[in-house]
């Protein structure tokens, strides 16, 4: 009788730890500001619900949307050093010695529609992009429509001036590739004292969120997009584009 009460006990248990993980990745990417938000042993990383690099969870698949890509392990955040030091008017975090970040080598595969999340950066000098693009080490205007890609994606420099279809917001749009959003370094003067990137960033110029119709007040708010390298497109034909439409 005992063993049968421990054994319905047990199952209890498991189906109580099951739930409050949440299947299939459930509560992952969800909104969050402390780590009360995320359900279970999930925490709240840059905004949302992730895995816990510190305990090597892996209810996320690594990084909230990751795919087959799995977390290289975490850093410590380190504080700016002034308030300047780290540019927020972008909406950017700025780093935390109380915090954790994960870090990443790799991105979720490449297809026709690769899920992404949109973030705003100002690639200006004095934005809060750091210094200049590493593509071509030139800042960049924000009436540009230019991006950075996650580590991953950036693929070593392999699609440095490569144009990108970004879908989201009931929109498309065309972007130039012209840095890299670093997922494996952070928190130091080079990187503005903001976090390792997430994985599966398309960090754009405020050009791309305008021309996908997002609102200014929700510019900056993460945006969940599809993309895909686009051979139909190059960047002397997004320029062109320009020209004409300047001159209209």
């Amino acid at each position: 009788m005992a063993r049968n009460i421990f054994a319905v006990v047990f199952i209890l248990l498991a189906i109580l730890q099951a739930n409050a993980e949440g299947k299939d990745g459930e509560g992952c990417g969800q909104s969050c500001a402390t780590l009360d938000d995320c359900p279970g042993q999930l925490i709240c990383i840059t905004g949302q619900c992730n895995d816990d690099p510190d305990v090597g969870t892996n209810i996320c698949g690594g990084g909230g949307g990751g795919g087959d890509c799995k977390s290289k392990g975490s850093m410590r955040g380190k504080n700016p050093p002034s308030k300047d030091a780290c540019n927020t008017d972008t909406g950017a975090e700025c780093c935390s010695s109380s915090k954790t970040y994960p870090i990443f080598d790799c991105s979720p595969s490449v297809s026709s529609q690769s899920p992404g999340i949109l973030t705003l950066n100002d690639f200006s000098e004095g934005g809060d992009g750091g210094g200049p693009s590493s593509c071509d080490d030139k800042y960049h205007a924000n009436t540009e429509r230019v991006v950075a890609l996650s580590t991953g994606w950036f693929g070593e420099r392999s699609r440095c001036g490569k144009m990108i279809k970004i879908s989201g917001n009931g929109r498309s749009v065309m972007a130039k590739v012209v840095d890299e959003c670093d997922s494996l370094h952070g928190c130091d003067d080079e990187h503005g004292y903001q976090p390792p990137c997430r994985n599966n960033i398309v960090d754009a110029s405020v050009a791309v969120w305008k021309a996908l119709g997002v609102p200014t007040d929700r510019q900056g708010d993460d945006l969940h997009i599809t993309w895909s390298m686009s051979s139909s497109f190059s960047s002397l034909t997004l320029n062109h584009a320009h020209a004409l439409s300047s001159a209209s």
